[in-house]
C-alpha cells in the first residue's frame, strides 16, 4: 500500500527534484512481484541480509512465538527474504541529501504508521 502510494505521487517527487527508491530484504524474485503488482515506475533494492537497514539502526529479529502464527498466515520470511535469519527491518522513509546527509527521516516501530507523500513533499521543498 506505501509503495502504491508513493506511486500515485511519484511526478511531483521527480519535479521537486528526489529520485524515489525503496529498498527491501525480499529477494529480487519477490521484489519484482511487488514491482509489478503495484505498477512501480521507480527502484526497488534487494537489501541482502538487511545491510542496510542494519547500519541505519532498522533490523530486528522477529520472536520465536511469533514465527509459527506468521507460518500460519503463510507469511514465509526466510524464503521472501532469501536466508534463515528471520530478520525484518522496521519501515523508515529518508531524505537524503546529495552530499549523503540526512535531511528528514520518519521511523515508526508500527509499520501500520507511514508518512504521508504529501508530507514528504513538503519535507523536500525544505531541504
Amino acid at each position: 500500500m506505501e509503495l502504491y502510494a508513493l506511486q500515485k505521487h511519484l511526478a511531483e517527487f521527480t519535479r521537486a527534484g528526489a529520485t524515489l527508491v525503496a529498498i527491501s530484504p525480499e529477494t529480487p524474485d519477490h521484489s519484482l512481484s511487488t514491482h509489478e503488482k503495484n505498477k512501480l515506475a521507480f527502484d526497488v533494492l534487494y537489501d541482502q541480509g538487511n545491510r542496510s537497514a542494519r547500519d541505519f539502526g532498522l533490523v530486528f529479529e522477529l520472536p520465536q512465538v511469533l514465527r509459527p502464527i506468521y507460518e500460519k498466515l503463510g507469511i514465509d520470511i526466510t524464503s521472501y527474504n532469501g536466508d534463515k535469519s528471520f530478520t525484518l527491518a522496521i519501515p523508515a522513509t529518508y531524505i537524503i541529501k546529495q552530499d549523503g546527509s540526512i535531511a528528514y527521516h520518519f521511523i515508526d516501530a508500527d509499520h501500520t504508521k507511514r508518512v504521508e507523500p504529501s508530507f514528504i513533499l513538503k519535507q523536500l521543498a525544505l531541504s
